[in-house]
């Protein structure tokens, strides 16, 4: 069963910059999509990036592009999210999810497409 193991949260200044990480064992990271969601209080939990197996193929939602990076690193079985010029609106738990079907094509649809979660990560941002 994979775990998935999120880290570098925080409190931060708007403006400010946050690189997320999400460390996966026991399924062979490197056949599956990887995907970052968040959840802000009182509100559903909404896509975020997503990067294919290869990283090759990468989405963001319309509120981060340009803003924040996903990438992965195969060899380290890690995932991670760079975040900058951060607003107050990404306040947020911040999760990472592995995509349910090895070598998957449909990684980009949403959550529906991701059978593991982490226990999330907060990340509050301060005007």
């Amino acid at each position: 069963q994979v775990q998935l193991v999120e880290s570098g949260g925080g409190l931060v200044q708007a403006g400010g910059s946050l690189r997320l990480s999400c460390a996966a064992s026991g399924r062979t990271f490197s056949r599956f999509a990887m995907g970052w969601f968040r959840q802000a209080p009182g509100k559903e939990r909404e896509f975020v990036a997503a990067i294919s197996w290869s990283g090759g193929s990468i989405y963001y939602a319309d509120s981060v592009k340009g803003r924040f990076t996903i990438s992965r690193d195969n060899a380290e079985n890690t995932v991670y999210l760079q975040m900058n010029s951060l607003k107050p609106e990404d306040t947020a738990v911040y999760y990472c999810a592995a995509d349910k079907t090895p070598y998957g094509s449909r990684w980009y649809l949403g959550s529906d497409e991701y059978d593991a979660w982490g226990q999330g990560t907060q990340v509050t941002v301060s005007s």
